[in-house]
């Protein structure tokens, strides 16, 4: 039996999009495509960064052999002097680069003001997809946005903060391809990425003040997966998720 072509693998990827309400991506993504050949090449080379040029589709299947290889697939920035990263065991923490989508329902508005100003005063790349005021407004739609930024490979990682941090983790759980974790304090946000390579982070502003909020971001921030028998067991997650979106 042949082998599909790059044409047909790409009209699949597109079919799959469309399915998933995801059809809105960047032109861009039309043209370039991440496969997981381009993931194998780069863990052949030893690298444990793969840069990808700014609204290119990665599939699903490159970004499960990035995160069982320790490889960030991190989007290219127009004069951005290209990664250094060794080779080394695990996979990247979120602060090694990439850009952060930052998104918030109203209860959560003014947290995230707080976060995105901190975020940006270290030197971080962050995209604000809203809300922009404290009126009330529905979490899913704007966790949609950040898990659809973290999906396509708008953005690296992501943020999200609610009343709770529950809501917002179930609606970008939806999402193929993150891996969100709700997070309570500096333990439970170490635990998520090095356990669990959480690619979104969600926040409770009813539980957090903004300096604790601080806190739990830089640690979520600082800390990369581990990789190991903590990757055998997220590979079962990822694995679970393709059974139900073929």
């Amino acid at each position: 039996m042949a082998l599909p072509s790059q044409k047909e693998i790409e009209a699949v990827a597109r079919d799959v999009l469309k399915e998933l309400g995801l059809a809105d991506a960047p032109a861009q993504a039309q043209k370039d495509l991440v496969s997981e050949a381009e993931v194998r090449a780069a863990r052949a080379r030893g690298e444990k960064v793969l840069v990808v040029a700014a609204g290119a589709l990665v599939t699903p299947l490159a970004r499960d052999a990035a995160f069982d290889a320790g490889i960030e697939i991190r989007i290219a920035t127009p004069g951005a002097p290209a990664p250094s990263a060794a080779p080394g065991d695990g996979g990247p923490a979120p602060a090694d680069g990439g850009v952060i989508a930052l998104g918030a329902d109203h209860g959560g508005f003014a947290l995230k003001q707080a976060l995105k100003a901190h975020l940006e005063g270290r030197g971080l790349r962050v995209s604000d997809l809203g809300t922009h005021s404290a009126e009330a407004c529905d979490y899913p739609d704007l966790a949609a946005k950040v898990a659809r930024a973290v999906a396509l490979g708008d953005a690296t990682w992501g943020v999200l903060v609610d009343g709770a941090g529950i809501g917002s983790c179930m609606a970008a759980n939806k999402v193929p391809g993150v891996l969100a974790a709700t997070c309570h304090d500096e333990r439970t946000a170490k635990n998520s990425r090095e356990h669990n390579g959480a690619n979104v982070l969600c926040l409770g502003s009813g539980g957090l003040d903004e300096a604790a909020a601080r806190r739990v971001v830089d640690a979520w921030l600082a800390t990369p997966f581990a990789g190991g028998r903590h990757g055998k067991r997220v590979a079962k997650i990822r694995a679970l998720e393709r059974s139900f979106t073929r």
